[in-house]
C-alpha cells in the first residue's frame, strides 16, 4: 500500500500459532497473493501493512483500516513469546495446521498467553491447509467447538489455495473495528455471510479505484 493513502483506523493485529501451521504464509496471501512451497522459519519479527475496506451496516459507514499484521518469531512457543509481541495488538489469527493434531490441542495454551496479556482482545482460530484435507487429522468440527466455548469463530483456510485467507482477515478486521466503535461483535451465531459480502467489496472496489 501506498505510504500516502488515508485510512481511519491503524490497528495492530498478530498471529500466534505453532511453528510451521502457516503463519507467514497466509500473511503473504492476503497481503502480496503469493505462495511459496518452500517453508523457511522467520526470523525476528515483521510487520507489514495493509489497507482494508469494510462497510459498517449500523451506520452506513465505509471504514479504511490500516492493518500492522506482525508475523511471529520462528519457531517458537506459547510460552516463549515476549510481551512486546502482544503489546498494543488488537486482534488476532490464532493457527493450527489441519494435518497436525498436535497443533490444534496447543491453541487453548495460545488463546491463554494472548488473553493474559490481552483480556478482552479480538481473535479468531484458523484450520489451516485445507488443501491437505485429504491428509487431515482432525475434523473442523472439533476447531468450531473449540472457538465456541471461546465465542468467537473458527475457519478453514489454504495459504496455498487462498481459500477462506481474505475472509478470515476481514473477520478480524470487522471485530477490532465494531469494538472500537462500540458496536457489538458479531458472534459465532451472527450472520457470517455479512463478512462474505464485506470482502466482495472491497475487491471491487479495489478493481475501481
Amino acid at each position: 500500500m501506498s505510504e500516502n493513502e488515508k485510512f481511519d483506523y491503524q490497528k495492530k493485529i498478530c498471529l500466534l500459532g505453532d511453528p510451521a501451521v502457516g503463519k507467514t504464509s497466509l500473511i503473504r496471501r492476503f497481503i502480496e497473493n503469493t505462495y511459496d512451497d518452500n517453508y523457511i522459519s522467520t526470523i525476528g519479527t515483521n510487520v507489514l501493512p495493509k489497507l482494508v475496506k469494510l462497510y459498517i451496516q449500523e451506520t452506513g459507514q465505509t471504514i479504511r483500516i490500516k492493518l500492522l499484521i506482525w508475523d511471529i518469531a520462528g519457531q517458537v512457543s506459547f510460552n516463549n513469546v515476549h510481551l512486546s509481541y502482544y503489546r498494543g495488538a488488537e486482534g488476532a489469527l490464532i493457527v493450527s495446521d489441519l494435518t497436525r493434531h498436535d497443533t490444534l490441542e496447543s491453541l487453548p495454551a495460545w488463546i491463554y498467553q494472548l488473553q493474559k496479556a490481552s483480556p478482552d482482545i479480538p481473535f479468531v482460530l484458523l484450520a489451516n491447509k485445507s488443501d491437505l484435507f485429504s491428509k487431515k487429522t482432525f475434523e473442523i468440527k472439533e476447531a468450531e467447538n473449540l472457538a465456541r466455548s471461546y465465542k468467537t469463530h473458527a475457519f478453514l483456510t489454504s495459504a496455498k489455495t487462498g481459500d477462506g485467507v481474505d475472509n478470515t482477515f476481514h473477520t478480524i478486521a470487522l471485530a477490532v473495528i465494531r469494538k472500537a466503535m462500540n458496536l457489538p461483535i458479531t458472534t459465532p451465531e451472527g450472520d457470517l455471510k455479512k463478512i462474505d459480502s464485506y470482502s466482495q467489496w472491497e475487491d471491487r472496489t479495489k478493481r475501481e479505484d
